[in-house]
């Protein structure tokens, strides 16, 4: 490879924030932040929002919007009338 023209390609630690999963991959994504594992090494970490671990795709489980605070129930209240013709 050309030197001096390709990122940084190193272990990365990444983190689910919703449930406190870690994994190591490898990746060139840059981070100030850095986190001790358990081995001692010192990593970069990414925290990330959902991973496998969370999303409902890889879980099998979903929520239903009919569920989550009656918002169908209030969208359907709200433009009950539009597209009413008389």
């Amino acid at each position: 490879m050309k030197e001096g023209i390709h990122p940084e390609y190193r272990e990365v630690c990444f983190v689910d924030l919703s449930n406190g999963f870690k994994f190591v991959t490898r990746s060139c994504v840059t981070s100030k932040e850095t986190t001790k594992m358990d081995d001692g090494r010192e990593l970069p970490l990414i925290k990330l929002e959902t991973t496998s671990e969370t999303h409902p795709f890889y879980t099998g489980t979903q929520k239903s919007v009919d569920n989550l605070g009656g918002r169908v129930e209030k969208f359907r209240t709200k433009f009950a009338r539009v597209g009413i013709k008389k």
